[in-house]
């Protein structure tokens, strides 16, 4: 019970930055996306794969955000608590992982072919968005917010690619 405030804001948080991440954004520079999957192209629905196992991924992160953080994924209101636990432990970012595979997901079950370069040029800028937001602001403030243990935890985990944490 203590911890609901965290989890309704965290959920809160994530469902808005999700939803501008992978529907309103690749809408609002024209990918329109439509309903792929027809009687001749049924492979588009293979795209429901990485959709769950990124949004699961994502919404993991968020409830340890909310429950071991005691905070959101919002960089206005961020966890409290250092989290190393959950899939944390084997990636530094699993929810951008997530929303990764969910936006993978999505090109292969919206897409058509007009907006392929669309969606590869929307996927690029995202990365580098996330990249230089990781090494230029979140780093850096996790680094002033925890020292040492925020450290230990860069010498032990990826940073994106999962792995078994290094022993120190």
């Amino acid at each position: 019970m203590k911890h609901v405030f965290s989890i309704i804001r965290s959920l809160f948080f994530a469902a808005l930055f999700i939803s501008l991440q992978v529907w309103y954004l690749p809408r609002w520079v024209g990918i329109r996306g439509r309903w792929g999957a027809t009687p001749d192209n049924p492979w588009r629905w293979l795209g429901l794969v990485p959709i769950t196992f990124g949004a699961a991924l994502a919404l993991a992160c968020v409830w340890r955000f909310g429950t071991t953080g005691e905070g959101t994924p919002a960089p206005f209101d961020p966890p409290r608590k250092f989290v190393a636990v959950g899939p944390y432990r084997y990636v530094r970012n699993p929810m951008y992982l997530g929303m990764a595979l969910v936006l993978i997901g999505e090109a292969v079950l919206f897409a058509a072919r007009e907006s392929v370069t669309r969606i590869v040029g929307y996927g690029l800028a995202l990365v580098t968005i996330t990249e230089c937001f990781v090494l230029f602001y979140e780093e850096p403030t996790l680094r002033r917010k925890f020292g040492g243990e925020y450290q230990e935890y860069c010498r032990r985990v990826n940073r994106w690619v999962p792995g078994i944490p290094h022993r120190p």
